[in-house]
């Protein structure tokens, strides 16, 4: 007994301490879009960038930009909850789909925890009684050809007029096509070999939890298993990636850099890449780092960079939570069982358990 209290003791200081990293170091990186760091030890440690306050007066001649911007990261969730359909099995009614969508980005901006993707799929699970893990697989099979379509796009924006300044980040492009090709070609063998493993351990009565897990897998990720599906998930991924790459492209044409919109794909690509690096949590921080730091170096001023990256944000944010609010409301769930440790919250996290231990064969 006191050795669990003790290993429960461990767990949560582990988790306190996470959590002040991410907090420290979401900080420091969030800082470099208005601050420089001079670590060489003459001079102050900070030095702003910019004076501040010209840059808080110079904020509402911004919205001129900002406004389309919140209207096609809002256009996301309509967009998903379309793309949504091309990987499932079976027809559900697109205001089904819209709401559970809205409600997954409300997750996923409002509340700690980044659980937004997972509440969908497990709220989907739940009015459509089918198992977690295969709503989840679907989930991951359209963020996956959402990556493929955005890396297709970065490409493409090679072509434009910021071809030569972009050619700089033809290294980290190499790098992301080949992360894409191989998380693609992973998803497709999964869908070809995890229901054969399935059934084979099933024969055997051999780890009933890895044959369920591979089952749900095989039946989650069932689109991969044709090139005909895989193509019709990339052409419904489209869309909300070039809605997304627009109202980027839009904000650096706002912040006065020529032929902006060329080049937003090129930014929604580095923020992609930024906040995907697994056991970092200081989602925030690096998307001021990665925004500023690629918005000065297509050569926005620091001051513009920095409104860039804040407004961005913020746009994002209140969009997608103000949406995604209304379905929260009309569905009549209650905010505290949407937090980490809620009721649906917990119940989510059983499911995955609940779906990794019972084999089910259709």
């Amino acid at each position: 007994m006191k050795g669990r209290a003790r290993h429960s003791g461990g767990r949560a200081l582990f988790k306190a301490l996470l959590a002040v990293f991410g907090l420290v170091l979401s900080v420091v990186l969030l800082s470099t879009a208005f601050f420089k760091w001079n670590l060489g030890g003459t001079g102050p440690l900070l030095q702003p960038r910019f004076p501040l306050g010209d840059f808080v007066r110079d904020l509402p001649g911004h919205l001129v930009w900002l406004v389309p911007f919140m209207l096609l990261q809002a256009s996301l969730i309509p967009l998903r909850a379309v793309q949504w359909q091309s990987t499932l099995r079976r027809p559900v009614p697109l205001k089904e789909r819209y709401h559970l969508v809205a409600i997954g980005a409300f997750v996923h901006n409002a509340l700690p925890g980044k659980l937004g993707e997972i509440m969908r799929s497990f709220l989907l699970s739940r009015t459509q009684r089918i198992p977690f893990l295969r709503c989840l697989g679907t989930v991951g099979v359209c963020k996956l050809m959402e990556f493929a379509a955005l890396m297709l796009l970065v490409t493409l924006s090679l072509l434009g007029p910021f071809g030569q300044t972009l050619s700089r980040f033809q290294g980290e492009l190499k790098v992301a096509v080949s992360l894409c090709v191989g998380l693609v070609a992973l998803v497709v063998l999964l869908a070809h070999w995890s229901g054969p493993l399935a059934f084979a351990l099933h024969k055997r009565h051999k780890l009933p939890r890895v044959e369920g897990f591979l089952h749900h897998v095989s039946e989650g990720l069932g689109t991969a298993r044709s090139f005909t599906g895989m193509a019709k998930v990339f052409v419904y991924s489209v869309a909300p990636v070039l809605a997304s790459a627009l109202a980027y492209g839009l904000a650096l044409q706002g912040i006065g850099i020529s032929g902006g919109l060329f080049a937003g794909a090129v930014v929604l690509g580095a923020i992609s890449l930024g906040q995907s690096l697994p056991g970092v949590p200081a989602g925030m921080g690096i998307y001021y780092f990665v925004t500023s730091w690629a918005a000065r170096s297509l050569g926005a001023s620091p001051e513009d960079a920095a409104a860039f990256s804040t407004l961005t944000h913020l746009g994002t944010v209140i969009s997608q939570v103000a949406v995604g609010a209304v379905s929260v409301h009309l569905r009549k769930i209650r905010i505290r069982d949407l937090r980490k440790g809620g009721s649906l919250a917990r119940e989510a996290a059983n499911h995955v358990a609940h779906d990794a231990v019972e084999p089910a064969h259709s």
